[in-house]
């Protein structure tokens, strides 16, 4: 039996959404590692992948998301289950290498509340971003229920009103949410317009399946999508080409406008069969899109104690970029096949949270 049957791989339910993650995880490696030092990529990734989570935890829970115990205890473990036991692993794995047991550090990493404090030590440097999904996760069933009684309006007014709050504390000279930069850059807080624009094409993606009329020919949304973000990424290239950073530019294109057109390219590749939704949705890049999270936590640990020290000590750092791309690659499908996924199911299956009562009757990887 293939890695692609025993996995599944191309049975997901928007597989092109899948290839993206692929594409976005390698994007956030060559920023990390830059075949040439002197160019980095500002297009904001993270944005991708946050609007995605929205998409996915609103797609999967929204009609089912309620706040009791038993349903939030499910919840909670699916989120777990998914996030956690690979995070740990390779937690675990960076501190040996590091040889750094600070106990807040060790406290704040572990518990994935080192996002929330500024100055707090990144044991796994992308794993910020872990803090913000996790905050997402926490705050989701709350807004879905929201949006199921009232509309989407209210919990987009409760993610500003957030945002107006955390910049009230970011104001109090303390660690936890630092500074108003800190809070804008590097919260849930400050990327809520992010996961709210994922959380509304899911609402408009069920209405549509609903109706039964979710497929629509040509290319429209897709090329529009891919338009808007292209001119802000430019826009962000400009700014970035021209110091002193101009911060509060970059704030208001990464937290504020590009989620517009990541949604819109999104709304494409799910209704459109384009040629860029055929190609995200092909058994091999669904293959790296389910291993991007290993890929996402592992790749600078790969770079920062192999790629670098060889580098330095032979040269050739486009070969060692393309060298390590590659073997990340594959050490992070194979963590996927035989250690992420099997935990994942051994853990829903223990808790018996992989059940129609929680949410879809099993996640959108079917």
């Amino acid at each position: 039996m293939s890695i692609f049957s025993s996995l599944k791989i191309g049975q997901e339910k928007y597989p092109a959404l899948t290839g993206i993650r692929a594409l976005g995880a390698t994007a956030v490696f060559f920023d990390h590692f830059p075949p040439f030092p002197d160019r980095q990529i500002t297009l904001n990734v993270m944005a991708f992948f946050f609007a995605l989570s929205g998409f996915l935890i609103v797609r999967i829970y929204y009609e089912r998301a309620q706040l009791n115990r038993s349903w939030l205890t499910k919840y909670f473990v699916n989120r777990y289950a998914r996030i956690y036991p690979v995070y740990f692993l390779l937690l675990t794995l960076a501190l040996c290498l590091q040889r750094d047991f600070e106990p807040w550090d060790l406290l704040t990493n572990y518990t994935l509340t080192h996002a929330l404090f500024h100055g707090t030590k990144l044991i796994i440097q992308p794993s910020w971003s872990l803090t913000v999904e996790e905050c997402f996760y926490v705050l989701a069933p709350l807004l879905m229920i929201l949006a199921r009684i009232y509309n989407t309006l209210v919990p987009l007014a409760l993610g500003g009103l957030s945002l107006l709050l955390a910049l009230v504390v970011s104001k109090l000279g303390i660690a936890f949410l630092g500074t108003p930069a800190f809070v804008l850059t590097t919260t849930f807080f400050g990327h809520f317009l992010e996961f709210f624009a994922g959380a509304y094409l899911a609402l408009a993606v069920m209405k549509l399946e609903k109706s039964g009329t979710i497929h629509t020919p040509g290319c429209q949304f897709t090329l529009a999508g891919l338009i808007g973000v292209l001119l802000l990424s430019f826009a962000m290239s400009r700014i970035y080409g021209h110091p002193p950073l101009d911060v509060r530019a970059v704030v208001l294109i990464n937290n504020f406008l590009i989620p517009f057109p990541i949604a819109l390219l999104y709304w494409g590749l799910v209704r459109e069969r384009s040629i860029l939704s055929q190609f995200l949705s092909g058994k091999f890049l669904g293959l790296l899109g389910r291993a991007s999270y290993s890929f996402y936590l592992l790749h600078t640990l790969i770079v920062n104690y192999i790629s670098v020290p060889l580098l330095d000590a032979t040269g050739h750092r486009i070969a060692w970029v393309i060298l390590t791309l590659l073997f990340t690659w594959c050490a992070s499908i194979l963590l996927f096949a035989f250690y992420e996924e099997p935990v994942n199911l051994f853990i829903r299956r223990k808790f018996l949270s992989n059940t129609k009562q929680i949410g879809l009757p099993a996640t959108l990887f079917r």
